[in-house]
């Protein structure tokens, strides 16, 4: 791979050529590592019974599932995130093409990416956790929308964008099997996270070579991601209350996405220290200092408002679990 000077900009075509190698190493490498599972294995079938419609079976009702509250909301908006594969693959696809290394890792991740709906979609429904008539009109209202990146359509965006999203879900999902209260939950979705995070490795391998080969363009994709980073569930139905409980919960919030999601992954890129820069890698080295100091606060913030309800909630319940219901609105909620 050969190195350009940092103020020289490269045409989207260039950057995906220039990093056509480390596409193939990576993928070699992810196909290495990553360990064949069936979705079917991690659902509670035994739990299953027949619905009521053609079938005559069983209303649901909540109290047929041991889920926690927020479990529950959790898994919904992880799927529905899930269910709109088909808008994202299009999105890689028409970026990074059909062809060569690129397009054989496009069709990887999307073959992965699909047991997570399958797998969660069973289990919701085999331990009737949901609605599932409430939960088949939300995907279809989601699907309809479909999913537009926020990211300009550059192939480095979206690069960049992954690197932190893969692991944002990575750890939506591990988080929601810890606050599940069903210990076969928490089994599938460290599963699921798995995944995940073999995502993540591969995209921010990618992204790293990416500021190698061209240092002042990555640096402003990284900031501009960083500090307008959106999940890409944010336009599910219900999303803004959705979040507020997941984060009130425990499962994704302000906190967790700088200390857990934003910084292993700036960290291990050594995104403040990169040297080198042009005048604009530069500008975009501080605005995302910026950001993060501001961020830094926030949080502390969130945390100070967060612990003061949650003990509000517990002492008006007597104790009884405080993250099983939540209110207001928090951006940053997450997957």
């Amino acid at each position: 791979m050969s190195i350009t000077s940092s103020r020289t900009a490269l045409s989207d075509a260039r950057l995906l050529h220039d990093l056509e190698e480390v596409v193939e190493r990576e993928l070699n490498r992810h196909l290495r590592v990553f360990k064949e599972w069936m979705p079917h294995e991690y659902v509670p079938w035994g739990r299953g019974r027949d619905f009521d419609g053609p079938l005559g079976g069983e209303p649901w009702s909540p109290e047929q599932s041991p889920l926690t509250e927020v479990g529950r909301v959790s898994l919904v908006v992880n799927l529905l995130t899930e269910d709109n594969l088909p808008s994202y693959h299009h999105e890689i696809a028409t970026l990074f093409g059909r062809d060569g290394a690129w397009g054989t890792w496009v069709h990887q991740w999307t073959a992965e990416e699909a047991r997570h709906s399958i797998v969660l979609r069973d289990y919701l429904l085999a331990s009737r956790a949901v609605d599932p008539a409430a939960l088949e009109r939300a995907r279809m209202s989601h699907m309809r929308n479909g999913f537009v990146s926020d990211n300009g359509h550059s192939p480095l965006h979206t690069v960049a964008y992954v690197a932190f999203q893969e692991l944002a879900t990575r750890v939506s999902h591990r988080n929601t099997g810890h606050e599940s209260g069903d210990p076969v939950c928490d089994r599938m979705l460290a599963q699921v996270a798995n995944d995940e995070n073999l995502h993540m490795v591969f995209y921010r391998n990618l992204l790293k070579a990416a500021l190698e080969l061209a240092p002042d363009q990555a640096m402003q994709a990284v900031a501009e991601v960083v500090t307008g980073f959106r999940m890409p569930g944010h336009g599910m139905p219900g999303f803004e209350r959705a979040a507020a409980r997941i984060a009130l919960g425990g499962v994704y919030n302000l906190r967790i996405h700088h200390d857990d999601v934003l910084q292993p992954v700036l960290r291990h890129l050594r995104i403040m220290e990169t040297a080198g820069l042009g005048p604009d890698g530069l500008r975009a080295q501080q605005q995302l200092g910026d950001h993060l100091d501001a961020l830094t606060a926030q949080a502390a913030r969130f945390d100070e408002r967060r612990a003061a309800l949650l003990a509000r909630r517990a002492a008006a319940a007597g104790g009884s679990d405080p993250g099983a219901s939540g209110g207001g609105h928090d951006r940053w909620a997450g997957r």
